[in-house]
């Protein structure tokens, strides 16, 4: 796989890396999933950017991921994240704990649940609107010092709230939702990561699966979070069909298939964009790495950025 760099200072990663959240939050039924078979093949495939979270499960995803890095840590770059806690299993409610006593207590119960004395890349997964974000990029800073993160990160930030940070300490990266259907990044934030050397990490850049053209909203199980979700309601999930068959059109003149065509959109965007899909299946992860052979024309990528915005909020 092409690889690319996460961050100035940072290490040479593949294009795509691989989100493990849907391993053991949010998605549904896993009945059949190997986690270990998962994540080795996406090693295998140079997908070396593994992503993952204190919140998903609560706390089971890093021990999935810790489990299927056993004798391969070296190969991967580790990210994790903190700083949000599940109200309700349940209905996936959170809430936001920035405090850089909460963020310092979270590093080394991740580690533990790793199985690693470091991780990679430690994010601050939501801005705490109670807490100033120095503070909590001050206690990602003393992550840092005492040697159990090699970088840091912040997800879903606005301009000021980066610039703020990094008047604190260096940030190797940005995680937000990027895709066809979530272009609000393009605006500012993307550009501002551009400007000082950071990565930029989409997450969801296949929309939560819409973008696959494979989705079928009744076919979700009763526990998948996307059925409470404004996009995935049925009048919005019929109108946004139209974006799906125009991605479809577009993968039909490339002999791809329509996933492979918004990932490729998604890193047109930046030579620092490194999109990190999730998948549960071996198959899908295979389709979703060779996204990185296809070459968009100008006329497809002005034909994708003409695409309406999706009907519906994301959350």
């Amino acid at each position: 796989m092409q690889t690319r760099q996460l961050g100035i200072d940072g290490p040479e990663v593949g294009a795509i890396g691989y989100g493990a959240m849907g391993l053991s939050w949010a998605y549904g039924n896993r009945e059949g999933t190997d986690p270990d078979a998962v994540i080795n093949r996406a090693i295998d495939l140079g997908a070396t950017l593994i992503d993952t979270a204190d919140v998903y499960g609560p706390f089971t995803n890093e021990i999935l991921v810790g489990h299927a890095l056993k004798g391969r840590r070296d190969e991967v770059t580790l990210a994790t994240k903190c700083g949000l806690l599940v109200d309700d299993p349940d209905t996936k409610n959170v809430r936001r704990d920035g405090r850089p006593e909460h963020i310092k207590a979270s590093i080394d119960g991740s580690l533990r649940r790793l199985e690693v004395d470091h991780v990679d890349l430690y994010y601050l997964h939501r801005p705490d609107p109670d807490v100033p974000i120095e503070e909590s990029v001050g206690a990602l800073a003393e992550v840092v010092a005492a040697g159990k993160a090699t970088g840091i990160g912040l997800s879903e930030v606005t301009p000021d709230q980066l610039e703020r940070a990094l008047a604190v300490h260096p940030i190797a990266a940005v995680q937000s939702e990027l895709s066809l259907w979530t272009r609000d990044p393009l605006a500012e934030i993307l550009p501002l990561c551009a400007l000082h050397g950071i990565a930029f990490v989409p997450f969801s850049p296949l929309g939560r699966g819409f973008l696959t053209g494979r989705l079928d909203r009744d076919q979700l199980e009763d526990d998948d979070a996307r059925r409470r979700w404004p996009r995935f309601q049925q009048e919005a999930f019929a109108a946004n069909q139209a974006i799906v068959d125009a991605v479809r059109r577009v993968a039909e003149r490339h002999d791809a298939a329509p996933g492979q065509i918004a990932l490729a959109w998604v890193l047109a965007q930046g030579e620092h964009v490194v999109p990190i899909p999730g998948t549960k299946r071996i198959p899908y992860l295979e389709e979703n790495v060779a996204a990185t052979d296809v070459l968009l024309k100008s006329d497809d990528l002005d034909e994708l950025d003409a695409l309406p915005e999706a009907v519906g909020a994301r959350y």
